[in-house]
């Protein structure tokens, strides 16, 4: 399984296909070259997020190089990156 790492701030990663818990998850950057191997916690749909480092309560989300969100619990590595545990740091 794999999922895309698009800036080398990134602290998620979005997947290529649909995942279930336990399994392998290959992080290849936007130039396609492996950077980091993550074990899924959760099942996660395609083209959703999984965390790449744990992120803490009310720690930024960064996809695309960026802030995208606020973590509104613990997020340990592996686990989905979704509205049920991000909300939006421009709107609440």
């Amino acid at each position: 399984m794999t999922a895309i790492r698009i800036h080398p701030k990134d602290n998620v990663a979005t997947l290529i296909s649909g995942i279930k818990r336990g399994a392998e998850v290959s992080v290849v950057s936007s130039e396609g070259k492996t950077v980091q191997t993550v074990k899924a916690r959760n099942s996660v749909p395609q083209a959703h997020k999984i965390a790449l480092e744990k992120i803490g309560t009310d720690a930024d989300v960064i996809k695309y190089g960026e802030v995208i969100g606020r973590a509104r619990v613990p997020i340990e590595e592996g686990m989905h990156v979704h509205v049920h545990n991000v909300e939006s740091k421009r709107v609440r």
